[in-house]
């Protein structure tokens, strides 16, 4: 087989690719277990900064 020459997208279409993907959906807000405030998943709590 031979070399077939590479596909490029358009100009147009650059930077759209990863704008229709959508990540995983994570939850709204859950309690922090040390002072009990609410937080945001994956985040250092604001009160207590644990």
């Amino acid at each position: 087989m031979t070399a077939l020459p590479k596909h490029w997208p358009s100009s147009r279409r650059q930077g759209r690719r990863r704008a229709t993907q959508t990540g995983p959906k994570l939850a709204s807000t859950t309690t922090c277990k040390h002072c009990g405030q609410v937080k945001r998943p994956g985040f250092l709590c604001q009160n207590c900064h644990l």
